[in-house]
């Protein structure tokens, strides 16, 4: 087996399981507080990589971090974690798992617009390509409008958690441009400050459910294999593949999502949405073309 195709079926591996990530949130939110949910996922995940970020910054001193320095990481991590990851898992009390993914996908057309006028990155024709055949897909998808009151509620909490994720998104471009941080030293310090944000907060206004045995292998499974392992073996791969190669398997997440919702939580696509889906799949795989490797959340 070449190095690249053992790449590829890594990619593929990693995005799998991120796609679990989200059956495996609507199953534990039957028993656990989303907030607090999400809280444990991540600082369980930060406890993980702590000692492999200790290691590393033994050749690459923390300390020649700034205070503006400081107060970037700190907001990477209360914008990717806090408000995105906390605003997710409330979300998905309220939506099906397929429609909050698809809805999720505007992140990249929030970023390719705030990466305009932050980051002075001009979108490829391919992009604005892209974003055209996304937006049909949404709409063909969602034809005609028909939500519930609660399902309105997820909507609007998934809106902000798009803007937030976006910010996240640009952020870290940001600070990958301005810093001279690796990747690992990057997530680890910014997880830290949000993920313990986020917990507390949760804590705060949740308070902490009685853990059952089901509860805390799904927070652990969260934690180590879909956080920790899965985003090293994205880095992994990005080593290997290219971004077409990256961001086309990246999107496969949409339709892997919409399939395991369908088996494991029961939810049924028509036929219009799933054309729907794909279509929107294809705008968002070009959206996120950029001539370089992609990165993705984790």
């Amino acid at each position: 087996m070449s190095a690249h195709f053992k790449a590829i079926l890594q990619a593929l591996l990693v995005t799998f399981l991120w796609s679990t990530s989200v059956i495996l949130i609507i199953v534990g939110l039957e028993t656990i507080p989303a907030l607090t949910f999400a809280g444990l996922r991540y600082t369980v995940a930060f406890i993980i990589l702590l000692p492999f970020a200790i290691r590393q910054s033994r050749k690459q001193s923390i300390r020649q971090l700034t205070r503006a320095d400081w107060l970037l990481l700190a907001g990477l991590g209360l914008a990717m974690y806090t408000l995105t990851q906390g605003s997710q898992f409330l979300a998905l009390q309220y939506l099906p798992a397929a429609t909050h993914s698809l809805l999720l996908n505007f992140s990249s057309v929030v970023v390719l617009v705030m990466g305009v006028f932050w980051l002075s990155e001009s979108p490829t024709r391919a992009q604005i390509v892209g974003l055209l055949i996304f937006l049909v897909g949404v709409v063909l998808y969602f034809y005609p409008v028909a939500f519930s009151p609660d399902q309105w509620l997820g909507i609007g909490i998934t809106a902000f958690q798009i803007v937030a994720n976006a910010l996240a998104a640009v952020l870290g471009r940001y600070i990958n441009r301005s810093t001279k941080l690796s990747a690992l030293l990057t997530t680890t310090v910014s997880m830290g400050i949000g993920a313990l944000t986020l917990l507390f907060g949760g804590l705060a206004v949740q308070g902490l459910p009685i853990l059952d045995l089901n509860s805390l292998l799904i927070i652990g499974w969260l934690a180590l294999v879909n956080t920790a392992f899965a985003f090293t073996l994205w880095n992994h791969t990005l080593r290997t593949l290219t971004a077409v190669e990256s961001s086309l398997i990246n999107s496969t997440m949409l339709i892997q999502i919409g399939i395991l919702a369908w088996i494991f939580l029961g939810d049924s696509l028509s036929l219009q949405e799933i054309i729907g889906m794909l279509i929107a799949a294809v705008g968002v795989m070009l959206v996120q073309l950029k001539g370089r490797r992609s990165q993705p959340a984790t």
